[in-house]
């Protein structure tokens, strides 16, 4: 039998465990081990006093950045956009704010803004993509062409509608004008010549100027008006067939994560679908939409070929923006900004200004003139002889 002495001894050896533990960690252990501690709680403030005061740095040179910029971009963007129209297309959840500033940009560089588009939200909701598929099939001047996804297909319905109709669109509407009022005047003809049966002719005539005045074209500004009373955009200005530049704001933030796909896939197909059916055509967004998980990071990851840039919203992103699309106006478009896969923050070097007919006459009149005064100074006696 374990009496109680044994036990006694027991407790009392616990208790002087502990109280050695205790001695050991408040004398021997303790000077270390908080001057460790302290050590680095020492560190890592420095650390944090750093960083703030190199973010408040930054922060600086961010607004100095920026002043600069408003005080040079009108030398800089002077005539990089002259006589081009651009379209403005806000995607759901763009910034206010970047699209205004874009607008203005545009207009300092020589361009013209003829319209806005601003979508809705419901535009990507995930149940309005049959609609979308079903406006852009009612609406399509040709449906026999639309192919892809319903964004494809938006993208190309309401593309056609905004450019600007090309020569030979033009031509053959007018052939067919031409036709129409050949017969017309032929129908007309016989129907005067059929004096038994003037009645006859009077009807006849009146059905072929019914159809020669019959407008058997493409009414873009029904396109537009279809997806806006859908719900789908508002319209601002009078962009139907009037642009031949694009520029396509992003959301302002990712979309979540269980939708990123989804919605990234929906506004690279139907910027894609813009650029292929206008020309020139920028993707512009704010930083977020450069990295993983945001619209800009896929379009460059699918290869697009229209220009993107990633640093939108700031005053030099804004004018780096408006570079980038004067950039791709003599073919594809390159990525700018700060995210992976850009050639650069800008292009480099810089476009210049674009040059009109009136301008390419006065540069040939002035390297004339210039070759005229080399010859007369050649010719001119030098001083002493």
């Amino acid at each position: 039998m374990i009496d109680f002495r044994y036990h006694l001894v027991s407790i009392v050896a616990v208790f002087l465990a502990l109280t050695v533990g205790l001695v050991l960690g408040t004398t021997m252990l303790q000077d270390p081990l908080l001057n460790t501690l302290q050590s680095e709680t020492a560190d890592l403030r420095g650390q944090s006093e750093e960083l703030r005061a190199e973010r408040d740095d930054s922060e600086q040179l961010n607004i100095g950045a920026d002043q600069f910029t408003d005080a040079v971009a009108a030398d800089v963007l002077e005539d990089r956009l002259l006589d081009r129209e651009v379209v403005l297309v806000a995607a759901p959840g763009a910034d206010e704010e970047v699209v205004r500033s874009l607008g203005g940009r545009v207009e300092e560089a020589g361009g013209s803004v003829v319209g806005r588009l601003l979508f809705e939200e419901a535009f990507l909701d995930s149940g309005s993509a049959t609609f979308v598929d079903e406006l852009a099939l009612q609406t399509a001047a040709d449906p026999g062409d639309l192919s892809g996804n319903p964004y494809d297909k938006a993208g190309t319905a309401l593309g056609h509608a905004l450019a600007v109709p090309s020569e030979a669109d033009t031509e053959t509407e007018g052939a067919e004008g031409s036709e129409d009022a050949g017969g017309s005047e032929d129908s007309e003809g016989r129907d005067e010549e059929r004096s038994d049966d003037s009645e006859d002719g009077a009807e006849s005539r009146s059905q072929s100027e019914g159809d020669g005045d019959r407008d058997t074209g493409h009414d873009a500004a029904a396109v537009l008006s279809a997806f806006s009373e859908g719900g789908l955009l508002t319209v601002e200005g009078s962009p139907a067939e009037s642009a031949d530049t694009v520029v396509v704001v992003a959301p302002a933030a990712n979309a979540p994560e269980e939708d990123q796909e989804r919605v990234n896939t929906a506004l690279t197909s139907f910027t894609a679908a813009l650029h292929q059916q206008v020309g020139p055509t920028l993707l512009a967004g704010g930083a977020d939409s450069g990295r993983p998980g945001g619209v800009i990071a896929q379009a460059r990851a699918q290869e697009r070929t229209h220009a993107t840039v990633d640093v939108a919203g700031r005053p030099t992103g804004d004018v780096v923006a408006v570079l980038a699309l004067a950039d791709s106006l003599g073919g594809s478009g390159s990525p700018y900004g700060i995210g992976e896969g850009v050639v650069g923050f800008l292009p480099d070097p810089l476009p210049g200004p674009v040059e009109t007919a009136e301008t390419e006459a006065d540069t040939d009149a002035e390297a004339a003139a210039g070759s005229g005064n080399d010859e007369a100074r050649r010719k001119a006696p030098r001083s002493g002889e």
